[in-house]
C-alpha cells in the first residue's frame, strides 16, 4: 500500500525550519530547539535570511538553496513573507508546510496574504497545516515541531485540538497523569488540512490506538463525519466540544426553535460511533479505558460492597448518571441466598456485610458477572475489622482475567489500601479512589457501546417504504411556492407534500367566504375545525386563528368572521388567503406528538421527535437524529423521550400503533433525503392512538436547493445507495444481483475469502492470508459511501445469498481519482462477471465525479491483465515494484 499523502507532515525525513533563530523568546528559536532536543532521526535545515549559522548548524537564506529533497517546511516568519516562502517550497518540491506562527484572521492585508499563500500552495500541491498553531509532535518518533516547552511522553493516544491554548493545557495535565501520545496536532485555523484528513492518517497509523479530539468549529461536516465514522470503526474516538451553544439560531418552526446546535453535535457524534465528554479529565480517562479494550454490552450495573452506606451512595450516583441498576435474575438471587449471610441486602446494591472475606467478595462478584442481566460490576471495598484488602484485590484481578465484563474497583481509604491500589495499577485494572468516578466511566462505556451500534446503521433513503412516494408531486408543490417567491408553504401545501410521502393527514380545504366554508363543512360532515390560512402566520393559535368542534352552520359563520377579525387585529399587515376547513378528529385515547425537521448550520437536516401540542416548547421533550433513519434509529429516538414511555399501555390507555408512528418518521427521513429544498418542517400535533396516526397540522419552510456536486450532498451522512441495486443475468442465464456491500455482509464476505484458492487470495491481497482479520473485515463491509464503494455480485443459493464477486474503489483525497480492486470466486471465473461488475463500478465512480481509476495488478496475473485491456485500461510497469503492473483508465 502506498504511503499516506500526509506522511511528509507526520513522518518527514528532512525538515527545513524557515525562520529558525537563536533569538531567545522567538517562535523560530522554540521550534528549532525542540527539533534539536528530540530524538528525531531525520535531517534538519535552518533557513535564515540574516544568519549563516543557527544552533551550530549551517543555515541558508532560502529552501531552494538546500541540496537535498525536503519533506516538510516549518514556517516561523512574519506574514508578509509567507507567499514567497510557499512559492519557494513549491519550486523545491516540498509537499507539506507547517505554519507555526500566529496570524490575524481579521486584518484584511494579512487575510489577503494568507489567501495568496493558500492559492500558491494548491498550485504546487503543497498541504498547509495552520496557521495559529502550537505545532505538530510525534513523540513516538522523537519529532517535535512545536513551540511547546513542556514534557510530552510517548504513548498510544493521538490528540488533535483546534485550540493551541487548550492543547497546551491538555499536554500539561496529561504529563502529570503519566499519559503519553503517538501524535499531537494543533490545527489552528485549519486553512487547508482539517480534522477529516488528520483522522484519515491516524486511522492507518499503527502507533495510534485511541484518538482524542477537541472541536470548536466544523467547517466541512460531510468530510468530518466521513472521517470520524471511518476512524470509529477501528479505534475508539473521544471528543470534547467547546462553544457548545454559540451557534444556536431560532427558526420559524417549533422544531427549529427547540433544536440546539450542541444537541445536534451530540447526535452527530453518537451516529458516528464516538464518545463525547465534557471535561479534560473525562477525555483522558475515557480514552485510556477504551484503548485498554474495556467494553460493556449495555448500561446495567451491579454494585457489590461490604458497606451499606457507600453502596447506597454509589447507587444514587448511578441513578443520577442515567446508569441502570441491574435486576438480578431469580437464579442469581437463589445462589446468593445460599452462600451469603442471612442479613445481606437481598438486592442491588449487594451489601455482603462489613466482615466480608475475600472469598465472599469473589463469590458475590462472580455471581453478578455470570448473570446475563448484568453488564458490569462496581466493587466497593471498605477496610473493616476482619477484612483482607490485599487478598480481595488479588482475587478481583484474577476474576477480571476470567471475564469479558468489566469490574470497576474502588478500595476506599488511603494508607490502609495503598498496596492494593498499586497492585491494581500493575495489573492494569480499572480502579478508582471513589465509586462515583468508576460509575462515570461505566456510563461512558455504555454510551460508547450504544453509539457503536448507531454507527453500524446504514439505512437507504427509500428504505422501509410500503409504496414509492410521489416525489415529483411533492417537488411540484415546493417549486410552485418558490416560483412565487414564498419560503413558507401553507398548511394545505404542507399536507400535500406529506401525503405524497404517504403520511396520513387530516384533509384541508380553503374557503375564502363564510358561505363557501359552510358548503365545505356540510360536505365533510360536522363537527369541523376552522383555521386561518396565511403565508405569514405559522402559529395560528397565537393570533386567535383556530376554532374547534364547530357543530352547525350558524356557529361556523360566527367563527369564520371571528377568526378573520382577530387575525387582522393581531397582525394588520398579514396576507390572509382565507380560512381552512377540516374534519374535527376526536380520539379518546390519543397522544399528541411532534415530528419536525431543522437545518443545522454545520450538519444539515436533522429529524426531531417528541411531545406535541401547544406547550411543546415548554415541555421540551425532544430527541434528535441525523437522517437517513431506519427502524433501529427510529426506535432509539422514541425511547429517548418522556412521551415515548407513554406510547405503550398506560392506565386505561391502549398502546399506540408504533408501527404507524415508525412509518411516519421513516417517511420524514426519506423526505429530507429526496427534497433538499426543505429547511424546516413541523407536524404538530401528530395524533397517535391504537388506530394509527394522523397529522392534524403541518408547516414546511423551503429554500432553493444548493448546488451540491454529489447526490445527497445536503446531508452529513451519505445514505445507502439503494439506486445502485440492480438485477442482471450472466451469459449462461444465471440471475444475479449487483448491490453495494452492507455491514451485515461480514459473514458472507469472510466465507467468500475463505473459499478463494490460495492463488486468487494472493493475487488480490498480495499475501497468503487464509481469511480477513477483524479490522480488514470491518473496513471492507462498514463503508462510507461518500468516499468509497464496494459492489457485491450475489445470487440466491440453496443455503441463502451467496457472494460471487466483489469490486471496490477508494477515493483519493483530491476527489479526482480512485484505486480499485476486483475479486471473483474461482468457481465463477470465465462467465463475464468481471466485465459486468466493473462496468457497474465505473458508473458508481462517475456518479462520485471521479475522473481516473487506477489499480495495481501482479505482473503474473494474466487473466486480470487481459480483462484490464478489454475494459480500456492502459497497462504499464509499476514505477516502484517490478512485480506489479499499474493499470489506469480515464472515466
Amino acid at each position: 500500500m502506498r504511503p499516506h499523502y500526509l506522511t511528509p507532515l507526520f513522518s518527514p525525513r528532512t525538515v527545513a525550519v524557515v525562520g529558525a533563530s537563536d533569538r531567545p523568546g522567538s517562535i523560530g528559536q522554540a521550534v528549532f530547539a525542540n527539533l534539536l532536543a528530540g530524538s528525531f532521526q531525520g535531517k534538519l535545515f535552518p533557513v535564515n535570511l540574516n544568519h549563516k549559522v543557527v544552533g551550530g548548524i549551517p543555515a541558508v537564506s532560502s529552501v531552494r538553496q538546500i541540496e537535498e529533497p525536503i519533506d516538510l517546511a516549518v514556517v516561523a516568519t512574519a506574514i508578509r513573507s509567507l507567499p514567497g516562502i510557499v512559492k519557494d517550497c513549491g519550486k523545491k518540491g516540498v509537499k507539506a508546510v507547517l505554519l507555526a506562527k500566529e496570524f490575524s484572521d481579521s486584518e484584511q492585508l494579512e487575510q489577503e496574504l494568507i489567501n495568496e499563500a493558500l492559492s500558491i500552495a494548491r498550485h504546487f500541491g503543497i498541504r498547509l497545516l495552520g496557521p495559529n498553531v502550537l505545532g505538530l509532535m510525534r513523540p513516538v518518533a522523537g519529532f517535535n515541531a512545536s513551540n511547546y516547552n513542556g514534557k510530552v511522553r510517548p504513548g498510544n493516544l493521538a490528540l488533535v485540538s483546534e485550540s493551541s491554548a487548550l492543547c497546551a493545557a491538555m499536554l500539561d495535565w496529561a504529563d502529570s497523569k503519566e499519559i503519553g501520545f503517538s501524535s499531537v496536532v494543533s490545527l489552528g485555523g485549519a486553512l487547508d488540512v482539517g480534522f477529516g484528513e488528520i483522522l484519515d492518517y491516524l486511522v492507518a497509523d499503527n502507533a495510534t490506538q485511541g484518538i482524542l479530539l477537541h472541536v470548536h468549529h466544523i467547517y466541512d461536516a460531510r468530510r468530518f463525519m466521513s472521517a470520524l465514522r471511518a476512524a470509529a470503526r477501528t479505534k475508539p474516538v473521544v471528543v470534547i466540544k467547546s462553544g457548545r451553544f454559540e451557534n444556536d439560531a431560532g427558526g420559524r418552526t417549533h422544531a427549529s426553535n427547540l433544536v440546539a446546535s450542541g444537541d445536534v453535535f451530540d447526535a452527530a457524534l453518537a451516529r458516528a460511533g464516538v464518545l463525547r465528554v465534557s471535561s479534560i479529565a473525562q477525555l483522558f480517562t475515557a480514552a485510556k479505558v477504551l484503548a485498554a479494550n474495556y467494553r460493556v454490552g449495555g448500561k446495567r450495573l451491579a454494585i457489590v460492597t461490604n458497606g451499606f452506606g457507600p453502596g447506597l451512595l454509589a447507587a444514587d450516583s448511578a441513578v443520577d448518571c442515567g446508569v441502570e441498576l441491574a435486576k438480578l435474575s431469580e437464579g442469581t438471587m437463589k445462589l446468593l441466598d445460599s452462600v451469603l449471610p442471612r442479613n445481606w441486602s437481598h438486592g442491588n446494591p449487594l451489601d455482603i456485610i462489613g466482615d466480608a472475606s475475600p472469598m465472599r467478595f469473589r463469590t458475590a462478584v462472580k455471581a453478578c458477572v455470570d448473570d446475563p442481566g448484568v453488564d458490569g460490576v462496581m466493587v466497593i471495598f471498605t477496610p473493616q475489622a476482619g477484612t483482607d484488602h490485599l487478598t480481595t484485590a488479588q482475587l478481583m484481578i484474577g476474576l477480571q482475567r476470567e471475564t469479558a465484563k468489566p469490574l470497576f474497583l474502588s478500595w476506599l481509604g488511603d494508607a490502609k489500601v495503598s498496596e492494593s491500589r498499586e497492585l491494581f495499577s500493575k495489573a492494569k485494572c480499572a480502579h478508582f479512589s471513589a465509586p462515583e468516578y468508576g460509575i462515570e466511566v461505566f456510563r461512558h462505556l455504555a454510551a460508547y457501546q450504544h453509539n457503536q451500534q448507531l454507527l453500524l446503521q446504514t439505512p437507504g433513503p427509500l428504505e422501509g417504504r410500503r409504496d414509492d412516494p410521489d416525489v415529483a408531486a411533492a417537488r411540484k408543490v415546493i417549486d410552485a411556492a418558490l416560483a412565487e417567491g414564498r419560503e413558507i408553504l401553507s398548511e394545505r401545501e404542507s399536507k400535500q407534500v406529506l401525503a405524497a410521502f404517504h403520511i396520513p393527514v387530516n384533509p384541508t380545504t380553503l374557503a375564502r367566504k363564510a358561505d363557501e366554508a359552510v358548503r365545505q363543512a356540510e360536505a365533510i360532515g360536522y363537527p369541523v375545525v376552522l383555521k386561518i390560512d396565511s403565508p405569514d402566520i405559522i402559529y395560528k393559535s397565537d393570533v386567535g386563528g383556530v376554532e374547534l368542534n364547530i357543530s352547525n352552520a350558524a356557529t361556523l359563520r360566527a367563527a369564520f368572521d371571528g377568526i378573520i377579525s382577530r387575525t387582522r387585529q393581531a397582525r394588520p399587515d398579514t396576507r390572509i388567503e382565507g380560512v381552512s376547513v377540516q374534519p374535527m378528529r376526536k380520539r379518546r385515547f390519543a397522544r399528541e406528538l411532534m415530528v419536525g425537521v431543522a437545518r443545522d448550520a454545520a450538519f444539515g437536516p436533522v429529524v426531531a421527535f417528541g411531545a406535541g401540542g401547544i406547550a411543546v416548547e415548554v415541555m421540551h421533550d425532544l430527541a434528535l437524529a441525523l437522517p437517513p433513519l431506519n427502524d433501529y434509529l427510529v426506535d432509539n429516538m422514541i425511547s429517548q423521550t418522556r412521551i415515548g414511555q407513554l406510547l405503550g399501555p398506560f392506565k386505561n390507555l391502549p398502546p399506540v400503533d408504533v408501527d404507524e408512528l415508525r412509518h411516519v418518521l421513516l417517511q420524514v427521513s426519506e423526505m429530507v433525503c429526496e427534497l433538499p429544498q426543505i429547511r424546516e418542517l413541523d407536524i404538530n400535533p401528530l395524533v397517535a392512538d391504537e388506530k394509527g396516526v394522523i397529522a392534524l397540522d403541518a408547516r414546511i419552510v423551503v429554500q432553493p436547493a444548493g448546488a451540491e456536486r454529489k447526490r445527497y450532498g445536503h446531508m452529513a451522512i451519505m445514505p445507502y445507495p439503494t439506486h445502485m441495486v440492480v438485477c442482471a443475468k450472466l451469459r449462461d442465464g444465471t440471475p444475479v444481483m449487483i448491490r453495494p456491500v452492507r455491514p451485515e455482509d461480514a459473514d458472507m464476505q469472510q466465507a467468500f475469502v475463505r473459499n478463494l484458492s490460495e492463488e486468487s487470495r494472493y493475487n488480490r491481497y498480495l499475501s497468503s492470508i487464509k481469511q480477513l482479520s477483524q479490522s480488514m473485515l470491518v473496513r471492507f463491509t462498514q463503508l462510507d459511501y461518500d468516499r468509497e464503494m464496494a459492489l457485491a455480485m450475489t445470487r440466491e443459493g440453496e443455503a441463502g445469498e451467496e457472494m460471487l464477486a466483489v469490486a471496490r474503489f477508494i477515493t483519493d483525497p483530491d476527489n479526482e481519482a480512485c484505486e480499485f480492486a476486483l475479486e471473483v470466486a474461482d468457481d465463477w471465473q470465465g462467465r463475464g462477471i468481471g466485465n459486468l461488475l466493473m462496468q457497474a463500478l465505473f458508473d458508481a465512480a462517475r456518479e462520485q465525479g471521479l475522473k481516473l481509476m487506477r489499480g495495481e495488478v501482479l505482473a503474473g496475473n494474466k487473466g486480470m491483465l487481459k480483462l484490464m485491456h478489454k475494459l480500456g485500461f492502459s497497462v504499464e510497469p509499476h514505477p516502484e515494484d517490478r512485480a506489479l503492473t499499474l493499470v489506469l483508465k480515464p472515466l
